[in-house]
């Protein structure tokens, strides 16, 4: 029996379908243009008085040959394997340098009181309320005319930890509360120390947690575009995101072919990282976000 009101399931089915169709189509137009050989969005030659299936059948992202030469020719006539190792180095140090910062002081907040904790932690959420270009121009000021690391991963390196570390503090700290303190005063009577409790029993425990900093820093190294666009002003330096601006930027012609190819190429790292860290995903999101 149908209530009244009640959605018949053939609209919502189709419904679905067209938001697959609108969520999938741009993924496959993308590996078209890459897989066309061209370096247009033409991938499909109509005759000079194309009838409306022609038309049609120029919507459909499938080119009229398929090849590889796009991928070929990004990594012999293009600087773009400069430009995928450069991202490979900034976003491992971040990973590293941001998990670092972020479970320290995650621990430091879950474990212990101190003089502005609350304060520290609400600083840590208010600064997610407001977009990252609202500190482009003093992340410049400091990092470029302070420091001197201007055109220098370093100082890429910690911008990008700095931006990742609110987040995956307080995802940290939620998870650190659900690890019991009983197993922290056992082995602190057993004369462990606070490094020893937490690299050896904490950290460990904490797995899944880690992995999700481990991937968010190294996601938001790797996708980030303005920040390295501003700070790098070297072509033997740019990350990949800034590499691949250049081939349908600016007054030159537009290679869409190399673009497409390169951004399939440059997303390939993340999927397999979200693969191998899957595991660990879900229970770090869920468990980090259920108590804080």
């Amino acid at each position: 029996m149908k209530l009244r009101g009640e959605i018949p399931h053939w609209v919502l089915h189709l419904f679905l379908l067209v938001m697959v169709v609108v969520t999938v189509y741009p993924i496959l137009f993308v590996f078209t243009v890459a897989f066309s050989g061209q370096q247009n969005l033409d991938f499909v030659s109509l005759p000079p008085d194309p009838t409306r299936l022609d038309r049609v059948r120029a919507l459909v992202p499938w080119p009229d040959e398929v090849t590889g030469s796009n991928f070929v020719s990004l990594f012999t006539d293009q600087p773009f394997a400069r430009w995928l190792l450069n991202s490979v180095a900034v976003s491992a140090m971040t990973t590293v340098v941001g998990v670092f910062l972020a479970c320290t002081a995650g621990y430091a907040f879950s474990r212990f009181k101190f003089p502005g904790q609350r304060a520290g932690l609400m600083s840590f959420l208010v600064s997610q309320m407001f977009p990252g270009t609202l500190t482009l121009i003093p992340l410049y000021i400091i990092i470029v005319q302070w420091m001197g690391l201007g055109s220098n991963y370093l100082g890429l390196v910690l911008v990008y930890s700095t931006t990742a570390i609110p987040f995956c503090v307080w995802m940290l700290k939620g998870y650190f509360d659900t690890i019991p303190k009983e197993l922290e005063e056992s082995a602190l009577m057993d004369g462990a120390s606070t490094a020893t409790i937490f690299i050896r029993i904490i950290l460990p425990l904490a797995k899944p947690a880690v992995a999700v900093t481990a991937l968010f820093s190294f996601m938001t190294a790797w996708n980030e575009f303005v920040l390295a666009l501003v700070f790098l002003d070297r072509e033997d330096m740019y990350t990949a995101p800034v590499g691949l601006r250049f081939f349908v930027g600016g007054y030159a012609e537009q290679q869409w072919g190399y673009f497409s190819a390169g951004a399939i190429v440059a997303a390939l790292p993340v999927v397999f990282l979200f693969m191998f860290l899957q595991k660990y995903l879900i229970s770090g999101l869920t468990a980090g976000a259920v108590k804080g």
